[in-house]
């Protein structure tokens, strides 16, 4: 086997320095190198093999070419399409990402955050905001660069890739509107996440612009446990149950739907249930489940392509991407049973 081709090979080969060699096949430095020569460049490193050291180039440039993601539930179906979005655009700029789970605990993402911090990644995506989180706001006083996922800072000036919560929850109370519902509940989950905050006043908004009756219902987890407690506790107060659940997220709908079946209740015969997400499975619930479809991959691009452009121009920003979302109509939505 021959000698690993190093950078001065490819500098003869494309005949250039070294140095131009070592701007053309770095991305955040490409700009500066003609377009020609970066072609020549590359060219001439794929024929001999070449593969530039990326460690190396974190030292000189100090940088570790690695951007940690902290989430707040790895458990939760939304976030595995969130990562490998957030994957797929930082491999394709030479990046690592570095992955940290908090269990929805604000003292894990004390420590998670601390334990990237301490391993000198170029940045945070963080996941796992929640109001009045005091690291969030300890980390954006001392510099560090980071773009909010999904749920807001709490007041902290990051930036924020989410999706539309509002359109999705209106779309949801409209569908129902439509089938005759016109007694709504909305389990939320807990106040201090901003996504949660965000469809309850929208879902309190919708019904409002409706005229029909809408009652919230919020739960301490965005879980199915939760969900299914929150349901049952709804089923006991018969007679006086709405005819229609919209769940702050699909975990929760899970539960309401298992719920039902402990009761002998038919979905959604005796209730129709939307959730939100439109997590992996969701059509193959019974009956498969209509939902608020969020671009999860999409999101976690975004989040990386903004947290690359600011490490690229050193320029902070308060920039907040709001993607669409749309709903899915399934099984798990019909008519109110007294106009059956």
């Amino acid at each position: 086997m021959g000698a690993r081709p190093t950078i001065d090979d490819v500098a003869r080969l494309a005949g250039v320095h070294k140095a131009t060699v070592s701007r053309a096949l770095n991305q955040r430095t490409e700009r500066l190198v003609g377009r020609d020569t970066v072609l020549r460049v590359r060219e001439a490193a794929e024929s001999l093999g070449y593969v530039p050291n990326v460690m190396a180039r974190g030292l000189r440039t100090d940088s570790s070419m690695t951007i940690g993601v902290v989430i707040p539930d790895l458990t939760n179906p939304l976030f595995p399409p969130i990562v490998r979005g957030i994957e797929s655009h930082l491999q394709s700029r030479g990046y690592t990402a570095l992955l940290a789970n908090t269990d929805e605990n604000e003292s894990g993402e004390r420590v998670a955050i601390a334990s990237l911090l301490d391993r000198r990644v170029d940045g945070l995506i963080i996941g796992s905001g929640h109001r009045g989180d005091p690291t969030l706001s300890e980390i954006h006083r001392a510099g560090v660069r980071a773009v909010m996922l999904n749920r807001d800072a709490g007041g902290v000036p990051y930036p924020l890739v989410s999706g539309e919560d509002a359109q999705g929850i209106a779309a949801s109370v409209r569908h129902l509107v439509e089938l005759g519902h016109r007694d709504l509940l909305h389990i939320a989950g807990p106040a201090s996440l901003s996504t949660s905050e965000a469809r309850s006043v929208a879902f309190q908004s919708a019904c409002a612009e409706a005229g029909v009756r809408g009652r919230l219902m919020e739960v301490n987890a965005l879980t199915a446990e939760a969900g299914e407690r929150a349901a049952d506790a709804v089923i006991a107060g018969l007679p006086d149950r709405p005819t229609a659940i919209v769940a702050g997220n699909d975990l929760i709908a899970l539960g309401v739907l298992r719920s039902l079946r402990r009761h002998g209740l038919e979905c959604p015969t005796d209730l129709s249930v939307v959730g939100f997400n439109d997590m992996v499975f969701a059509e193959d619930f019974h009956p498969p489940l209509t939902t608020v479809r969020v671009p999860a991959r999409s999101m976690g691009e975004e989040a990386a392509r903004l947290l690359l452009r600011m490490l690229d121009t050193g320029e902070p920003t308060q920039e907040r991407v709001m993607l669409p979302v749309s709903l899915v109509v399934r099984g798990s939505t019909g008519a109110p049973p007294r106009l059956r």
